[in-house]
């Protein structure tokens, strides 16, 4: 006669059902070590541990979570109450298999494009996993993680209970290379991230169970799922994946390429105004006692440079261009050799020019024969008016400091184009109209063309600047190398 189960409770992968007919019977579902046909039970012989065996051997290669169910008579007593259930010891011994089931979790869609879209950033991923190592090995395959079985070699394929064995430096000797660990544990998660950041490596961690908590704190940067996810994990992470998806991930690294990208284009843009703004006066002041460019001009020069410049430059979308760079390391400059040629280059011109200018100008701009007094005054509001035009022009390179297309997406952002055409329309209005304010006098057109083209060299200046080739070592270590070498040369004095 058919009889139906109640689950009563679970506890260690075991529950307990009442059937209707009063017979306690233990259904137990976990890894599958006993065998027995569901129909009747017989005795376990080798021959069929090794067929079953063989048969979970199958379907862990085919990415397939195997889970065995199982159950027991039990005909004594059992605890009612939560706290005995609590103390009680399931009887696990004896079981009767009924079955073994093959549990397919599938990759979601776009997750092996995003894997290898991470890993063309240089950016490793690297599957910790509580699944037994072969499901790992395939499901690392099927999502992209491993190329091919192949390359599960010793190295790369690890299991949790063997890393966590290791010593501390013997796990920061083979951290590098896993690329799945298997029947892990969170702790074991967590040994990994302590490992690859005493490397010196930038490590981020998605995790959704409260033991994922850990590792999530440790990590440079915590993702926790935001649908799955506990609070726990939530609280103890950086960012909260809200649609629980890793494609979200390549989505983080995108953003935050792009975040660091831009902070450092406004910081060449700003270095150059600084020191183009500082060497002029300074060397004009030296040399003639009077400076070309006044205080409300340089405060202009300023607006420009802090708050549009912050904004037009701040405000780039991430492009498909950041992704294939390498990963900042830690330590890395904020300011880059690249940087600090592109700074050079247009700082010496605008210098240059500038300077060239102010000792020559009313010689250059044939205004020998006028009023003293006005000819310097045009020849002043000429080195403000070209210096401003200088930096609009400027910003555009400041944009792509490594590519040779500075206009590559420049129609889309709009509030870019927006503050480069009112910094030119505000520029007009400051020397055309506010020159008792600003001490300056109305230019013609042939003025206006001059100060233009001074701008507008920025360009192909740029362009051939790029093509000048930077060291891979970072300028302030070669500094600090040098420093290091002199100090060790220094004689020790004798005690």
């Amino acid at each position: 006669m058919e009889q139906t189960c109640l689950v009563a409770v679970v506890l260690s992968m075991a529950v307990k059902s009442q059937r209707s007919g009063g017979e306690d019977k233990m259904n137990t579902t976990g890894f599958p070590f006993v065998a027995a046909s569901p129909n009747f039970s017989f005795a376990i012989s080798p021959f069929h541990m090794t067929y079953f065996k063989k048969a979970i051997e199958d379907m862990a290669s085919d990415s397939l979570r195997c889970v065995a169910i199982a159950y027991r008579p039990y005909e004594d007593a059992v605890p009612d109450t939560e706290e005995e259930l609590a103390h009680w010891s399931l009887p696990e011994d004896g079981l009767v298999l009924l079955a073994i089931v093959g549990i397919k979790d599938p990759c979601r869609p776009g997750v092996k494009d995003s894997v290898q879209l991470c890993q063309k950033a240089g950016v490793k991923v690297r599957m910790v996993t509580g699944d037994n190592v072969k499901t790992a090995k395939a499901i690392a395959v099927e999502c992209g993680i491993l190329s091919s079985l192949a390359d599960a070699t010793e190295r790369n394929v690890i299991e949790g209970k063997t890393f966590r064995a290791l010593s501390d430096s013997e796990r920061e000797d083979i951290a590098d290379s896993i690329s799945v660990m298997g029947r892990s544990s969170p702790n074991d998660k967590l040994l990994l991230v302590q490992a690859l950041r005493r490397k010196g490596h930038v490590v981020a961690v998605t995790g959704d169970g409260t033991n994922d908590a850990p590792a999530l704190h440790e990590a440079d940067i915590g993702l926790a799922m935001g649908i799955a996810g506990t609070e726990v994990a939530k609280e103890s992470s950086d960012i909260i994946i809200l649609d629980d998806n890793f494609a979200s991930v390549v989505k983080v690294v995108r953003w935050g390429r792009s975040v660091y990208a831009n902070i450092q284009k406004f910081i060449q843009f700003q270095l150059t105004v600084n020191v183009a703004a500082l060497v002029i006066n300074v060397v004009a002041a030296v040399s003639s006692g009077e400076v070309p460019l006044n205080a409300v001009q340089l405060l202009w020069v300023n607006l420009i440079m802090d708050t549009l410049g912050a904004l037009a430059l701040a405000t780039e979308p991430p492009t498909d261009h950041l992704m294939d760079r390498t990963p900042v390391g830690r330590r890395e400059p904020l300011i880059t050799n690249i940087m600090w040629r592109n700074l050079l280059i247009q700082a010496m011109y605008q210098v240059s020019v500038l300077l060239v200018l102010n000792f020559q100008g009313v010689r250059i701009l044939g205004l020998e024969h006028q009023n003293s007094e006005h000819a310097i005054k045009v020849k002043n509001t000429l080195i403000f008016n070209a210096f401003v035009i200088c930096q609009v022009f400027n910003e555009f390179n400041a944009r792509k400091p490594d590519e040779f297309n500075i206009f590559k997406g420049v129609t889309r952002n709009f509030l870019f184009m927006g503050i480069v055409a009112f910094t030119v329309v505000l520029q007009v209005i400051i020397v055309e109209f506010l020159g008792k304010f600003t001490k300056t006098t109305r230019l013609n057109w042939q003025q206006w063309l001059i100060s233009v083209v001074i701008g507008f060299i920025g360009w192909p200046l740029a362009v051939v600047g790029k093509l000048i080739p930077v060291p891979a070592t970072p300028i302030n270590n070669v500094f600090s190398k040098i420093r290091r070498t002199k100090k060790s040369e220094e004689p020790v004095a004798s005690q």
